[in-house]
């Protein structure tokens, strides 16, 4: 994740919508790629960010969600759509007659947002001119008195994918009821990001390994096919994890079927591509100018997690990086790392 800076001087953060120093509105602008501040001009803004020497100079309108909800911090082209890139993305979003679902839904946008610019960081494609294009329904089980209560078969919301469609359970945007779920299921972590990199994972499956590399798939994470995705679901929460998956998994739920394990895995990916852009931007680590191995990857993931997990220990905090990363799992994320260079024209 990349740092930007107001025309004051000022950082800026990827989800700011105002400078903290000199109070100018700020927004992610589409033509200079970048959190920047705005100055009015009449009906719309001017973006005053970076492009060229005297600033990108763009003319643009807040994104309606960002003008209207605000849950996005997003500018659009003037005369252009109403949604900004991300926002456009939506088929459904959360009731806003429900106390606390505007709350709920500015979580999910801004995990959304993040993920969105990893997939473009890493080049991979998802728009309308990808099949089947990448969208996102935040929907929620029903409220009692605004509390959460168990819900039906025919009512219950599931967090997952289906052609091109990821729908998130908004209950895993409150924090409260996230941590019970995590502690109910021995997670060492559960997240919002988390959710939205575990379940576009089963997006690139299916536009990046379905008949294509299927072959390769199976020699690593086993046969799809066989058992079917139900009968493996039912025999994991019948029987749990196998003793000793740690070595080939990383996850216990990784086990329960294959696009499970790669989906986790991609996941990992996700998180492991992000955190060394971060501490590269932050000046943790040096920066690499060009592509680099897994191995070298894993080596710098490693030595960053290593002080992170003792930072956080020291705070009474949940590891940073608590996944193991055994040669087996390096062997997939190699697998997945080779997908993702080939979907962005890099292998």
């Amino acid at each position: 994740m990349r740092l930007y800076t107001c025309t004051c001087g000022n950082r800026l953060f990827f989800d700011n919508t105002q400078c903290t120093s000199c109070g100018r509105q700020t927004g992610w602008c589409q033509t200079c790629k970048a959190v920047t501040a705005m100055e009015p001009e009449g009906d719309h803004l001017r973006c005053l960010g970076p492009l060229g020497s005297d600033g990108c100079g763009a003319q643009v309108v807040p994104c309606r969600n960002y003008a209207e909800e605000q849950v996005c911090n997003r500018t659009v082209p003037l005369g252009g759509d109403a949604y900004c890139d991300c926002c456009a993305l939506n088929e459904t979003v959360p009731d806003m007659s429900v106390e606390g679902n505007r709350a709920r839904w500015a979580r999910l946008e801004a995990a959304k947002r993040r993920l969105i610019y990893a997939l473009e960081r890493l080049g991979l494609p998802f728009g309308a001119e990808t099949s089947p294009p990448l969208s996102f329904a935040f929907m929620g089980d029903p409220l009692d008195d605004g509390l959460w209560r168990k819900a039906g078969e025919a009512e219950r919301v599931y967090t997952g994918h289906a052609e091109g469609l990821i729908t998130i359970n908004i209950r895993e945007a409150d924090p409260a009821e996230r941590e019970q779920i995590r502690v109910d299921m021995n997670e060492a972590h559960r997240t919002l990001i988390g959710h939205f990199r575990h379940e576009v994972g089963h997006y690139y499956w299916d536009v990046l390994v379905r008949g294509q590399c299927e072959d390769q798939f199976k020699a690593l994470f086993g046969d799809h096919e066989n058992p079917t995705y139900g009968a493996a679901l039912e025999r994991h929460y019948a029987k749990g994890a196998p003793k000793g998956w740690e070595e080939h998994y990383i996850s216990a739920y990784a086990t329960m079927h294959p696009w499970e394990d790669w989906a986790e895995t991609w996941a990992l990916y996700l998180d492991i591509a992000a955190v060394l852009d971060t501490a590269e931007e932050l000046g943790l680590i040096p920066m690499q100018q060009e592509p680099t191995s897994v191995d070298a990857m894993l080596r710098r993931y490693r030595t960053l997690g290593l002080v992170l997990n003792e930072l956080n220990r020291e705070m009474g905090l949940l590891d940073f990086a608590p996944a193991v990363i055994t040669p087996a799992v390096a062997g997939k994320l190699e697998f997945i790392d080779l997908v993702v260079r080939r979907a962005a024209g890099q292998g």
